[in-house]
């Protein structure tokens, strides 16, 4: 294997000083045009590759972004991730994916091991953290863009799916479609977007003036296993719920599951929604009702937008907002 090829062989062969050579692949504006074009074509004879670390010494910036999700198993994120990796390579940015297994404890661990690294920015998504350790954060780290959560902070990105109205969407198809006694499966607690969404779903009940006891909104893990424990008890405890809202198409799945075992068929006798339409919602059977989210917009733009809050780490830029649509299957 050959030398690797350094910034003085550069300078070498241009005719011109380390520094002017850094100051070319830094795209600093000290220099002539013509002895720009010198350079560059010194770096592509030779085939140089700038150092990361030593030109981060110089910019002061490692070309690393963070992005942090709960569960990366969840076929939501693979697609969000894919958007934030196109838009970070777009402006020559690396992304270090990690996962926090829906953990409050693991996720305020990542972004203070984060923060230390250190690492350009930070985008959060599916976050578990309460409100007050979050603004915490942000007051000591940015930036940081954030998915469903409102945090008013300069250097702080904010990226809203419209949950509210999807969850209305969601039962308004349910009700259109003769329903009357509707539960939900509410997802983790500590979600923003479960919170939301379960808004969304009582506002629609609450207009149609259709019965709601609380024990018709479970909330459970956002898994397979999850949808379907939270529809068995259901099952058991309402009866005569006849459709279900689910937090996303993973529990909806679940859901579909357990009434199949039990014996029920889908959609005559029981009916279910979802949220998200991750891939796998068109492929089974039935396929699944959903609400569309654009999921690589989401990370496309939420990459955008820190890329736009690095250049400018002060300011306060207005939230990005994903609107949802109403994707009808065979579930209901």
């Amino acid at each position: 294997m050959g030398r690797r090829v350094t910034i003085e062989d550069v300078a070498r062969a241009a005719g011109v000083s380390r520094q002017t050579v850094s100051r070319a692949i830094n795209n600093k504006r000290e220099i002539s045009p013509i002895t720009l074009e010198r350079v560059m074509n010194a770096v592509q004879q030779l085939g140089y590759r700038p150092s990361w670390v030593a030109r981060g010494l110089a910019t002061q910036r490692t070309h690393t972004i963070g992005l942090v999700v709960p569960d990366i198993t969840n076929p939501f994120f693979p697609e969000v991730a894919r958007g934030v990796q196109d838009a970070a390579r777009a402006a020559e940015y690396n992304v270090f994916l990690y996962n926090t297994d829906e953990s409050a404890e693991r996720e305020h661990q990542i972004l203070y091991s984060l923060a230390s690294q250190p690492v350009d920015g930070i985008l959060l998504f599916g976050s578990r953290i309460d409100d007050s350790d979050l603004t915490t954060f942000a007051e000591s780290y940015r930036p940081l863009v954030v998915l469903n959560r409102r945090i008013g902070h300069p250097g702080v990105g904010m990226v809203l799916v419209d949950n509210y109205a999807g969850a209305r969407l969601a039962v308004e198809h349910l009700i259109n479609r003769g329903h009357r006694h509707i539960g939900m499966l509410a997802g983790p607690l500590a979600s923003p977007s479960s919170i939301q969404r379960v808004g969304g779903f009582r506002a629609a009940i609450e207009q149609h003036q259709l019965p709601l006891q609380d024990s018709c909104i479970v909330p459970g893990p956002p898994t397979l296993d999850g949808g379907r424990e939270g529809a068995e008890q259901l099952l058991y405890h309402h009866p005569e719920i006849t459709a279900l809202f689910a937090y996303n198409d993973v529990m909806a799945l679940g859901a579909v599951q357990a009434y199949i075992e039990s014996g029920y068929r889908v959609p005559d006798e029981r009916a279910v929604v979802g949220f998200d339409d991750i891939w796998i919602a068109e492929l089974v059977h039935p396929g699944l009702t959903t609400i569309r989210v654009n999921k690589y917009e989401v990370g496309y733009r939420a990459a955008q937008c820190l890329l736009a809050l690095m250049e400018d780490p002060m300011q306060c830029p207005p939230a990005v907002e994903i609107g949802v649509e109403l994707i009808i299957r065979e579930s209901t």
